[in-house]
């Protein structure tokens, strides 16, 4: 996560300054401030801009925010940038002795909880979790998927699933992967129907809440200087003639001689997707069968750029050959998936 923290007093910015080195090791981005400049952290620097510019700009670039403050302080800087529980950024409020972690805004699907737990453990003191299915130590489907990189196709129907629980109820799910580990309290897997669905498919979802594994990478190449558009039109394409959700992408791949393209890279960038590179002999060592092209060889050394490259990144089969369209070609590999719903353990600090 990109984490800003801020700190108003002096032993606060001290304090932020440790929370900023231990963040870090458990491979967080952060940068700390202070509200004014404290000698006792001079590795701290003071706010350049006003507090609710400054908090503005991070509910809009940063996935966290740490106040080392009282709670009243950040619920009254934060109230008029809150939008939304599936856009806010996580925050939580840890008081300036370090003694309790309160997550305070997006607890499940911003990370808020995790982040209160990881902040108490660096400061040695307890996190504070108030959602009611942590509370009741029910499985919490929106904590789940944000921390392990799921994706939930309609992230507002969570509520529907959290309150079924909550009442004792019985949710039934479905999953297109093995399924491994013991099962958390009130789910109950099926095979047919349920409430949940854990797959790759974009197709219809007969009343179940899809939910999708970062599993799979497209694999693209291109004519020199296509556009974003047409690299878009490509991979979007492809996936929908393979029945697999844009959802499910983790990240793309292609030839090293590509990595440069202004168009791959600018849907690269929205997407958020990583873009690996390959050179021709690394794409040439692919396992697998491949639609093989003497132009493309001549071209780039290596007979398919976008079936191979895919299967290299992501580690597994191929899903969908090669589609060509427009100067680009597209095709999906998936990493071998297994899903495992149990809830993680307790870490000092909790």
């Amino acid at each position: 996560m990109k984490l800003e923290i801020i700190a108003f007093t002096p032993r606060g910015a001290v304090l932020a300054g440790r929370l900023g080195e231990g963040l870090a090791k458990e491979g967080h981005s952060c940068r700390a401030r202070s509200f004014r400049a404290f000698p006792e952290a001079p590795e701290v620097p003071p706010l350049a801009e006003p507090l609710s510019r400054w908090v503005q700009e991070a509910f809009a670039r940063a996935d966290g925010i740490i106040f080392v403050a009282a709670c009243g302080i950040a619920v009254r800087t934060i109230a008029p940038f809150v939008r939304d529980k599936t856009r806010d950024p996580a925050v939580v409020a840890v008081d300036e002795g370090g003694n309790f972690a309160v997550s305070l805004l997006s607890g499940h699907a911003g990370g808020a909880n995790l982040l209160a737990r990881q902040t108490a453990a660096v400061c040695g003191g307890r996190a504070v979790i108030t959602t009611a299915t942590d509370v009741e130590g029910l499985f919490a489907l929106d904590d789940w998927a944000a921390r392990r990189g799921w994706r939930l196709e309609e992230p507002r129907r969570v509520k529907a699933v959290s309150a079924a629980l909550l009442e004792g109820k019985t949710v039934a799910f479905r999953s297109d992967f093995p399924v491994a580990g013991q099962l958390p309290r009130g789910l109950v897997q099926v095979e047919r129907g349920g409430e949940l669905w854990f797959t790759l498919s974009a197709g219809p979802g007969d009343g179940a809440l899809k939910v999708f594994p970062p599993a799979l990478t497209v694999g693209i190449g291109c004519r020199k200087g296509a556009s974003r558009q047409q690299v878009e039109r490509c991979v979007l394409d492809a996936l929908e003639r393979g029945g697999l959700s844009p959802l499910a992408v983790t990240g793309a791949a292609t030839i090293d001689r590509k990595g440069e393209e202004p168009g791959l890279l600018e849907f690269c960038r929205e997407r958020g997707w990583p873009l690996a590179l390959f050179s021709p002999e690394e794409l040439e060592g692919a396992p697998g069968s491949f639609s093989a092209s003497p132009f493309v060889r001549e071209v780039t050394g290596v007979d398919n750029v976008c079936e191979r490259s895919a299967v290299l990144a992501a580690g597994g089969p191929l899903l969908i050959p090669k589609t060509a369209l427009d100067g680009v070609t597209a095709a999906a590999a998936s990493r071998e998936v297994v899903l495992d719903l149990t809830l993680p353990g307790e870490k000092k600090g909790e």
